[in-house]
């Protein structure tokens, strides 16, 4: 993958999460040193097995207990990567890099400034695509930490939490460490060929069939794939759906996140410029890549990340 599709594909990474993660401007905040003070509690995170691996929210309530009216942001490491989602009430969020692979996301604390004394609560959404089990499980290492406006200013005051999987039979008793998948577990297929035809313009267009499966539950925020070779003259158009922009040589496979097991199948659009002559055209090889915070993932098994076809013009 070169440097600049990489660039550009992380420019399109907040897809899915667009709304939770659009940065806005927050309110400003109260001057340091003008009794500032905030604390931070946590209710319990219980992920439920649903039809798309489990789910469930984290109550959170930041108390103003200091002096002024002042804006409060939270800071929050996902203890799942990849499983973070909206705020309720909505609010703007910001990624703040990772740790330990995890997510750490910054979050204005709903509504306008708090007053003194005055306690507000909100919860954040979670979502764990893997696979519901009958046992349940438990990944610690979830932390909120309260901030100063947008959390350049410190609250000493943080909060640890753990994500609590219930089993598919609904108990929460003698959990099992989850352990998540370090490597993406995906593969491409396509068909053997595609033909291109004439167009009013002159220039060729098909569709190339490609079906994208996913094993495992690697946090990811994205499959893209890159035509390592193309015939002469040959571009990538689009994917049909399409849900994000392809750059000629790369497109990236719609639908958004993958649900462990799941599998996918879309047409890919290949354009060939005016003038080409009819015929055989060459052979196209495609790279199937997973991107989770704009760094590529390697993968358990490279030898089926890759598909090869054939082109034509008729």
């Amino acid at each position: 993958m070169t440097t600049r599709t990489a660039r550009r594909l992380a420019a399109l990474v907040l897809g899915p999460a667009a709304a939770l993660l659009a940065f806005s401007a927050p309110a400003a905040a109260a001057p340091a040193g003008h009794g500032l003070d905030a604390d931070v509690s946590v209710g319990q995170l219980v992920l439920n097995p649903t039809e798309r691996g489990y789910q469930g929210n984290l109550p959170i309530t930041v108390t103003n207990r200091g002096r002024a009216d002042t804006y409060f942001s939270v800071t929050i490491v996902e203890p799942v990567a990849g499983s973070i989602g909206n705020l309720s009430p909505d609010s703007a969020c910001g990624f703040q890099g990772l740790q330990d692979n995890r997510r750490v996301v910054n979050c204005s604390v709903p509504g306008d400034n708090l007053k003194p004394g005055e306690r507000r609560s909100f919860t954040v959404a979670f979502q764990a695509l893997t696979t519901p089990r009958g046992v349940a499980m438990i990944a610690r290492g979830g932390r909120v930490e309260v901030n100063v406006g947008d959390g350049s200013e410190a609250i000493a005051d943080t909060e640890s939490f753990a994500a609590r999987f219930r089993s598919t039979s609904g108990s929460l008793r003698n959990p099992v460490p989850y352990v998540q998948d370090s490597q993406a577990r995906a593969s491409i297929s396509t068909a053997a060929a595609a033909t291109l035809v004439r167009q009013e313009d002159g220039s060729y267009q098909g569709r190339l069939p490609v079906t994208v499966r996913w094993a495992g539950d690697a946090a990811h925020d994205l499959l893209f794939g890159e035509a390592t070779t193309l015939p002469a003259g040959v571009q990538i158009w689009g994917t049909d759906p399409q849900d994000m922009p392809s750059f000629f040589t790369n497109f990236v496979v719609p639908g958004g996140r993958f649900m462990a097991g799941e599998e996918r199948s879309f047409d890919v659009l290949l354009r060939a410029e005016p003038g080409t002559v009819p015929g055989d055209l060459g052979a196209a090889t495609f790279q199937l890549d997973t991107q989770w915070d704009s760094i590529v993932v390697a993968d358990a098994n490279p030898a089926d990340n890759t598909a090869s076809f054939t082109v034509a013009a008729a």
